[in-house]
């Protein structure tokens, strides 16, 4: 089944991946998407809030049945795949980055053991978040607009979803941001060396290789 039907939108409402949870609880088929102009409470990763003005953003989550262990990864290439010719690149896990400016944010969340998972899209169109090294597609692309962007990134995601682990694992590295840079975790600093076959960063300090499959990174400036 392809996604994006059935949809549900809202003008305004708390978080469309909370309304993804309920959905996919209820019995959702995979593909449905919730969408909304604007989120009074959208959440990031470990537990930042995801902010845009109303209508200024792509804010979207979409019911995944079955998801497979490169969800994560399949969805930062879709978003790029989505940007057409922009210099598009991925920082771990799966921020997507123009010039190291955050452009979109990914969230998933579910319940692997009752075989779904809601996969949230934050993709800044108009306007970016004050206070913060972000951008917007419009800063790179005049015409860009949330509706063409949102058709855009659903083609992509029904395309990448279905994609063998292999052409993802690519694709995922050909636009790695963080490959050779300095960085730091909680827990210690190195270069960093791409990823593994399950999407673990892999970093090279001065004890060793270590893989890193949950946190934040960030770049030592």
């Amino acid at each position: 089944m392809k996604l994006g039907r059935p949809r549900l939108h809202f003008r305004r409402t708390d978080s469309t991946n909370r309304r993804a949870r309920e959905l996919a609880r209820a019995g959702a088929p995979h593909g449905t998407i919730v969408t909304a102009e604007e989120q009074t409470a959208g959440r990031g990763r470990q537990g930042r809030t995801w902010a845009a003005p109303p209508g200024s953003a792509v804010l979207m989550s979409v019911v995944v049945r079955e998801p497979s262990e490169v969800l994560p990864l399949a969805a930062a290439v879709a978003v790029c795949d989505a940007c057409g010719r922009l210099p598009c690149r991925i920082k771990w896990p799966n921020d997507v980055w123009i010039d190291r400016r955050k452009l979109a944010g990914i969230l998933v969340e579910g319940r692997p053991q009752e075989g779904w998972a809601v996969l949230g899209v934050g993709l800044n169109v108009a306007s970016a978040p004050e206070g913060l090294p972000a951008t917007h597609l419009r800063e790179h692309d005049p015409d860009a607009t949330v509706l063409d962007t949102l058709r855009r990134l659903v083609a992509a995601l029904d395309v990448r979803l279905a994609a063998p682990t292999d052409e993802i694992l690519a694709d995922w590295r050909a636009r790695d941001a963080l490959v050779g840079e300095q960085v730091r975790w909680d827990g210690g600093t190195g270069a960093a060396a791409g990823i593994d076959e399950t999407g673990a960063l892999l970093v090279d300090t001065g004890e060793g290789r270590v893989a890193l499959d949950a946190g934040e990174v960030h770049l030592l400036r």
